[in-house]
């Protein structure tokens, strides 16, 4: 069974060999560089990896293709660079912290010490209102000029996607990551309430930059004839806490899920029979049949530790709905401060609880961080493999 055959059955509620893993498939379920090089050169595997498909802002690497079949990874990321150009724009001041730029005027900067970019600058803070800020400022267009440096980097990928599960997957966070970087967390809060209107008008503007980036990815997969394989478009947005959505679930009805409904029908329109893949942390469950009805397909990171997000009742309400990709074993505690044996133990539980009938994608809840021990890592890998075939 190839990997694009187990991917399309397990996308399917139906059972494959064994459940589809996912390391680099897109820029949620990668892995840090630290945790790479460590867990790498712990079984002697190369520790190169695709530089051009490296996130700086959150030091995500793609491994080699290599290095991907080694670990017997069923996705292969299609998408422009989170930061273009990013070698070109990246400065150093006097004590040696990288600086750079964004597509969107915000600045990042990462001193020596620190393993991840912080954002340092929002471009509409300065502000009253959103609504004022946008007469000064307006989400940039993709143009012809961003198209060719997704087109080149993008370019030797076609090669590699061969029996593997293609994934279109997005380069701008979502619309309230979005917001909030451009015109700062506490002042968005408090824009919902105050300045309704321009919170929806910075959400429009985000979902026409979206759209060009979809139309820009999409007409390359054409004339690659790549469609057939490709399964999945990914897109994201935060929308929970550790104890609750991120802000009211009537507001996010109201701002947010209908801009998302728009976008998963243009993405279906462009791309018939794909599958829109969500990434949200955090305590989303009042929030789920939204979600569904706004054209979802596929549920990531799965955290299962936030307030209402059991896995077991997840599975049971929403398993015939929604593939659950993720939620394979805890990042902020298992993974990366537990033993192996612990780890062992917690993927083999929940591939019990979510590999029954397919619907299941292997991944940790997000990315693979820096202090995730190479040991740890392996007890995952292994216990996947072990422990995710079907009888």
């Amino acid at each position: 069974m190839t990997s694009r055959e187990r991917m399309q059955i397990a996308l399917n509620h139906q059972e494959p060999d064994r459940v589809p893993y996912d390391l680099a498939g897109t820029t949620v379920t990668g892995i840090c560089k630290g945790a790479f090089l460590n867990a790498m050169k712990e079984r002697g595997l190369s520790t190169e990896f695709d530089s051009a498909e490296c996130d700086p802002i959150s030091q995500i690497v793609t491994p080699i293709e290599e290095t991907l079949v080694a670990l017997k990874s069923d996705t292969r990321r299609i998408g422009a660079r989170r930061i273009l150009d990013y070698e070109k724009i990246r400065t150093y001041d006097e004590k040696g912290t990288a600086i750079l730029t964004d597509l969107y005027d915000c600045e990042w900067r990462m001193s020596t010490h620190e393993l991840y970019y912080s954002q340092a600058t929002y471009p509409l803070k300065k502000y009253d209102s959103i609504t004022e800020g946008l007469e000064h400022w307006k989400v940039p267009t993709w143009g012809p000029e961003q198209i060719a440096k997704m087109e080149a980097d993008i370019a030797p990928l076609a090669k590699q996607i061969g029996d593997f599960c293609g994934i279109a997957d997005r380069n701008c966070a979502g619309l309230t990551e979005m917001s909030t970087r451009i015109r700062g967390h506490e002042a968005w809060y408090m824009d919902v309430y105050m300045d309704p209107d321009g919170v929806n008008a910075l959400a429009q503007q985000f979902i026409e930059h979206k759209k060009e980036y979809w139309t820009s990815l999409f007409s390359w997969i054409k004339r690659n004839n790549l469609t057939d394989k490709i399964l999945v478009a990914s897109e994201c947005d935060d929308l929970g806490t550790q104890a609750s959505t991120l802000i009211d679930p009537n507001d996010l009805r109201a701002y947010i899920i209908p801009k998302f409904k728009e976008l998963f029908g243009f993405i279906k329109q462009e791309m018939p029979g794909i599958k829109t893949f969500m990434h949200s942390c955090g305590s989303i469950r009042p929030i789920i049949p939204d979600l569904i009805d706004a054209g979802l397909d596929i549920l990531n990171p799965v955290q299962f530790t936030a307030t209402d997000m059991e896995l077991t009742g997840l599975k049971r309400d929403f398993g015939k709905d929604l593939t659950f990709w993720g939620g394979g074993i805890d990042t902020q505690s298992t993974l990366c401060k537990g033993t192996p044996n612990q780890v062992k133990d917690e993927v083999k539980r929940i591939l019990d609880i979510m590999a029954p009938g397919g619907g299941f994608v292997f991944a940790p809840v997000h990315n693979i961080q820096d202090d995730v021990s190479a040991a740890n890592f392996w007890a995952m890998w292994d216990a996947v493999m072990e422990y995710g075939k079907y009888k």
